[in-house]
C-alpha cells in the first residue's frame, strides 16, 4: 500500500479565527507528530484547505468564512506546509470535490489515505466517504481528527467504520507502523 497524510482545513478561521475552536487546537501536536513521521518516512502530505470566493453559496449556511486570499484561510503557523508538500485549495466540504485531489493520489500511487483535520462529522466525513467510492482505503487516527463534542466525533468514527469501512486507529498507533 502507498500511504498520503491529508491535512483537512487545519486554518486559521477554524482553529484560532472565525469559528475558534479549542478543540481543533488541541490536536495540533498530535498532527504535527503524524506529519513528522509521515515526512520522515516519505508519506506524502497534502493539505486541502477551504478558500472560498467572496460570494460562495456555503455562506447562506455558515456566514463569511476562510475567504480566499485572506488571513482566515491561512494554515495555521504550527502546521505550516514543508516544500516537499502538497497544497489545495477547496470549496466544498469534500477534499476531493472539485479540486486535483484525485489526479495527485495517482501520480503519487496512492491507495490508502490517513485523514486528519477537522471537522470530523463534516469535512472528514465528507472526504471519507468521496475517498471511499473512489476505491481508497481510508485510516482515520483519533487524536488528529477534532469536532464539537466528543459524542460527535464518535458518532462521525462510526459511522465512517459502517459506511466506508474506515479503519480508526490510535495516532500513536498509526506512527508507530511507519
Amino acid at each position: 500500500m502507498t500511504t498520503a497524510v491529508i491535512v483537512i482545513d487545519m486554518i486559521k478561521d477554524f482553529v484560532t479565527g472565525k469559528f475558534e475552536n479549542e478543540r481543533a487546537e488541541r490536536i495540533i501536536p498530535h498532527v504535527k507528530e503524524l506529519l513528522m513521521s509521515a515526512r520522515s518516512q516519505n508519506v506524502p502530505v497534502i493539505y486541502v484547505s477551504d478558500s472560498h470566493p467572496e460570494e460562495d453559496n456555503e455562506f447562506s449556511i455558515w456566514g463569511p468564512h476562510a475567504v480566499s486570499g485572506t488571513e482566515g484561510s491561512e494554515v495555521i503557523p504550527e502546521l505550516e506546509p514543508k516544500n516537499s508538500d502538497y497544497t489545495l485549495e477547496k470549496q466544498k466540504y469534500s477534499a476531493f470535490y472539485g479540486t486535483e485531489l484525485e489526479s495527485l493520489l495517482k501520480k503519487l500511487d496512492v491507495d490508502e489515505l490517513v485523514l486528519s483535520g477537522v471537522l470530523t462529522h463534516i469535512c472528514i466525513q465528507h472526504t471519507a466517504a468521496d475517498a471511499f467510492y473512489r476505491g481508497y482505503d481510508v485510516i482515520i487516527p483519533r487524536g488528529c481528527v477534532e469536532d464539537l463534542s466528543d459524542d460527535r466525533n464518535e458518532e462521525s468514527f462510526e459511522f465512517m467504520k459502517e459506511n466506508y469501512g474506515a479503519r480508526i486507529v490510535d495516532f500513536k498507533d498509526l506512527v508507530g507502523e511507519w
